[in-house]
């Protein structure tokens, strides 16, 4: 068996040299299978040199083909993983290369990561995550790329429970800057996220904080931010009382349900069956029944038919009393000029293919 003037087996240091030569390899594929093979090699190598040398080594390796850098992204972020590093205590020595993958251009790379970040918080101790893990945060949300605070929205609810009330306060801070950052795709990460971030504080602060950005976000001028707070409503409904959803989030719920845009008002009837569970059935009879009823007669197509295709749920989970009123008087007209439609439809399709 071969050895080095220091005494180290050289057989040892084979697995890192196929790694680098084949990462270097113009083939794709080869590089692919190398990443692939990464526990593997890991193994061979032992925790330490892992530590100090393949993942420095893998934290560089940015500047490859997508496909690469999303397999790296998935394989570090499976909890096996940790074990190859030296376990919890040396889990955070995994987050380097995943900063530096959720900060790149293309979308698919940058979830895998954020996903991979978001698997390894449970395998921090409380103190590796306030010294390891909020940093990242914390430079994610500041970063001058919007890539990288787009990352960090996904990052805010697995870790928020998890740390002190100061440090709470801080992310709640930094959520805020997020939710009111300059670039729509910013604000369009963060209203996508705002409905997990609720359900892990505490009520006083989704009333005191997050309600007041999930207001202003659904009155954002683009139509693909203000569309995305609707399933955050259902969210944010079940933590409510009735009273305080009435006052909080019917306002923003109805006019969503008159929005300028056809996707947004499409948006609100796709999550109409949630909404209806989530408020309950005093606010479903005062302000969902008269809001559906315009969404059937709404003046988009694409509208009329999902909101078509939500009647029978809708009525079946009206309340028992008043059912049949609210059926006739509100719905029944609305199915018969659908039918109508529908019918007509049939007809002059069946003419034009006689003709």
């Amino acid at each position: 068996m071969a050895s080095t003037q220091d005494g180290v087996d050289e057989d040892s240091l084979y697995p890192i040299a196929v790694l680098i030569d084949e990462l270097r390899n113009e083939d794709v594929q080869l590089r692919l299978n190398s990443i692939r093979k990464l526990s593997t090699i890991a193994l061979a190598l032992g925790c330490e040199r892992t530590r100090k040398e393949l993942i420095p080594f893998l934290t560089d390796t940015i500047d490859d083909e997508d496909e690469v850098l999303h397999a790296l992204a998935e394989q570090l972020g499976d909890k096996g993983f940790i074990h190859l590093v030296g376990g919890q205590e040396y889990a955070h020595c995994l987050l380097a290369p995943l900063e530096n993958l959720a900060m790149v251009e293309e979308t698919f790379v940058r979830d895998k990561a954020v996903e991979s970040l978001r698997n390894l918080v449970s395998s921090h101790a409380t103190k590796d995550l306030q010294d390891h893990y909020i940093p990242l945060i914390k430079r994610l949300t500041t970063a001058e790329w919007f890539t990288s605070r787009t990352s960090a929205c996904g990052l805010y609810s697995v870790v928020y429970q998890k740390v002190s009330q100061q440090t709470q306060e801080e992310l709640r801070m930094h959520l805020k800057n997020l939710c009111q950052d300059d670039t729509p795709m910013v604000r369009r990460a963060a209203a996508g996220k705002i409905g997990e971030i609720a359900k892990v504080m505490d009520k006083e602060h989704v009333k005191g904080d997050l309600i007041p950005l999930f207001s202003a976000l659904a009155e954002d001028d683009q139509d693909s931010v203000r569309l995305l707070v609707i399933s955050a409503c259902v969210s944010i409904a079940y933590i409510l009382d009735k009273s305080e959803a009435e006052q909080l989030l019917m306002p923003v719920l109805t006019s969503k349900c008159k929005d300028k845009s056809w996707r947004v008002r499409y948006m609100v009837t796709d999550k109409f069956e949630e909404l209806q569970t989530s408020i309950g059935p005093v606010l479903t009879k005062k302000d969902l029944v008269p809001a559906f009823s315009n969404l059937l007669k709404d003046a988009e197509a694409e509208v009329r038919a999902a909101a078509a295709s939500k009647i029978k749920v809708f009525c079946e989970n009206l309340p028992e009393e008043g059912r049949a009123e609210i059926i006739l008087q509100q719905f029944y007209p609305c199915i018969q000029v659908i039918y109508l439609f529908i019918t007509k439809y049939i007809f002059i399709s069946k003419n034009k293919n006689k003709i």
